[in-house]
């Protein structure tokens, strides 16, 4: 298959590397110096020359800020029959977008981001394909993801989101916090520099990405449960209740069980 990838950079390598072996891959972006390490596929930096590659699937790994954009720079030059899918962790006007489009499209969450997963090891990773997805596109993201050996999930535009606000809200959420309370000093535990490296990792992410993630419609219930949660902590800590730390520790225990 001809496959355009739209973004060379962390997620649109990854995938050229995965597919190119496969595939005839093509890599389209406006700055040509982040085309210099892309290799075994064609480098592309002016859309017109989409138009001769012809391809039969585009795969939209641009910095979500720009997804959208991104598709209608190279609409003109694609056929009505290529796929266009993204990879965005933020579905945000995407639905509505495709709708407004004659090609085909296939959108999926690849939910392995470069700042904390082992790339070269998916196995304990997972991907979410978008169930209202065309059926050529959605059976070839699925065989791809399974082929990486992640766990992968169907669902809907609607509970993509809600799952998103669960999954990663609640700990984009308390990791902000966290890190909002911190002063330039060390201190010792493996516990704290755990936290601060999760803290440092989610900060290094593209600030557009963590507020539209943030900004989910199903983010504030579960920023409002982390508030009522802290609450009844800080009670608890006021009152040097043992019995009712008893009691929230084993509740949270089996909250992770």
């Amino acid at each position: 298959m001809k496959i355009l990838i739209l973004g060379a950079g962390k997620m649109g390598s990854f995938f050229s590397d995965v597919l190119s072996s496969n595939h005839e891959v093509a890599i389209f972006d406006t700055n040509p110096d982040r085309l210099k390490f892309a290799y075994n596929v064609v480098r592309m930096s002016d859309p017109k020359e989409i138009s001769e590659f012809n391809p039969e699937l585009v795969i939209n790994a641009a910095t979500v800020k720009y997804t959208i954009d991104a598709f209608k720079t190279i609409l003109p030059y694609i056929s009505e029959t290529c796929i266009i899918s993204d990879i965005a962790s933020v579905k945000t006007g995407l639905q509505e977008f495709y709708a407004s489009i004659k090609q085909p499209f296939a959108s999926s969450h690849p939910m392995f981001g470069p700042t904390f997963a082992d790339l070269r090891n998916l196995s304990t990773q997972s991907a979410i394909v978008i169930s209202e997805s065309s059926e050529k596109g959605k059976e070839f993201f699925l065989d791809l993801y399974r082929s990486l050996h992640l766990q992968v999930f169907e669902y809907s535009f609607d509970e993509h989101d809600q799952t998103i606000a669960y999954s990663l809200s609640i700990p984009f959420a308390s990791t902000l916090v966290f890190a909002s309370v911190m002063k330039h000093q060390e201190a010792p535990g493996t516990t704290f520099k755990r936290h601060m490296d999760i803290a440092k990792g989610l900060l290094s992410e593209d600030d557009f990405l963590l507020t539209e993630i943030l900004f989910n419609p199903y983010t504030p219930q579960q920023v409002e449960q982390i508030r009522e949660e802290l609450g009844q902590l800080l009670s608890i800590i006021e009152k040097k209740d043992a019995g009712e730390m008893l009691e929230f520790l084993t509740k949270v225990r089996k909250n992770i069980e």
